[in-house]
């Protein structure tokens, strides 16, 4: 059994790699639900989504994210009645958000949800939301229009303002009371590999690891975890993380990435350009696995999972 913790569009790319290696059904997805937000009275889950499209494939492989072959007609025409439209949902995407909302609203929860959508793009892998509480990841950074320090929603900071407002701090709001997900802790205890995909270690990763007993069922599985680094030579390969982990103290490398995790992560896989930071990596006590990470074609995604994988068979 294989579970993934996952969030953002490089675990969604990852991902694909991995069920060309291994069997989709022996697979387990926890993936990150503090980017949800509500938008025009919908709940939208980017990162379930972005996975879900990606392994169903129907994502749109250009930009990353989204559905192939999407339109824009209903966001466009909510611009003649002069609605706000800087998060731009896509007609077919509607389709999910819609089944969501409803059923949520009728009391169902998240994972259950998550699970109807996930079979009805057919896939085998079972996915489940870290939690079905209540979880945001809140950004304190300056107002681009007044140079103070305020709270912004992820979206807002991150689509609205394309990540450009400094970032002053960052938290996890309703993190506190939030449950893991039913299956969560199960996945993470009872698998053979735990895998951290190549996401952003502050806003992708961070808030699977704020909720309650998650970070602990890791470090006692420690030697089993392997992280993949979604940093490559000192920069992300996309995403805002170098302006999320700087202003928090992480050093924007692959050693930073392996001290971040060092507690929970026993192995680190890094890319070729950074193959000099190996031995500061293996001094903390984090395995190093040297590899191509650029994930340009679903080959190079599937060889780097076989090498994931093979750091600890």
């Amino acid at each position: 059994m294989i579970t993934a913790l996952a969030g953002g569009v490089g675990a969604a790319k990852f991902l694909t790699g991995l069920v060309r290696v291994v069997d989709p059904a022996a697979l387990t997805v926890v993936v990150n639900v503090a980017d949800d937000e509500t938008f025009h009275g919908l709940h939208v889950s980017p990162d379930l989504d972005s996975v879900t499209y990606a392994l169903g494939g129907v994502n749109d492989l250009e930009q990353g994210w989204g559905r192939a072959d999407e339109t824009f007609r209903t966001i466009d025409e909510l611009a003649r009645f002069g609605v706000e439209s800087w998060f731009r949902l896509g007609d077919l995407d509607l389709a999910t958000h819609l089944l969501r909302t409803e059923r949520l609203r009728a009391g169902e929860p998240l994972s259950r949800i998550t699970a109807t959508v996930a079979a009805a793009f057919g896939l085998r892998c079972r996915l489940i939301p870290v939690t079905d509480d209540r979880l945001r990841t809140i950004i304190t950074a300056t107002d681009p229009a007044t140079g103070a320090p305020r709270p912004f929603a992820m979206q807002e900071w991150f689509v609205r303002h394309r990540g450009t407002p400094d970032v002053l701090g960052v938290e996890f709001d309703g993190a506190a009371r939030a449950r893991p997900a039913p299956g969560v802790l199960d996945a993470i205890s009872d698998a053979d590999i735990v895998l951290v995909c190549p996401s952003n270690p502050v806003i992708s990763v961070g808030p699977l690891l704020a909720v309650p007993g998650v970070r602990d069922a890791l470090a006692w599985r420690r030697e089993r975890v392997v992280a993949i680094s979604p940093i490559v030579g000192g920069a992300p390969v996309r995403g805002p993380a170098d302006r999320l982990m700087a202003p928090l103290g992480i050093e924007v490398s692959s050693l930073g990435v392996a001290r971040h995790y060092r507690d929970l992560c026993g192995t680190l896989v890094i890319d070729n350009m950074d193959a000099d930071l190996a031995p500061d990596i293996s001094a903390l006590g984090v395995r190093c696995v040297v590899t191509d990470t650029l994930m340009r074609d679903h080959t190079i995604a599937a060889a780097l999972a076989e090498r994931a994988l093979a750091a600890v068979a």
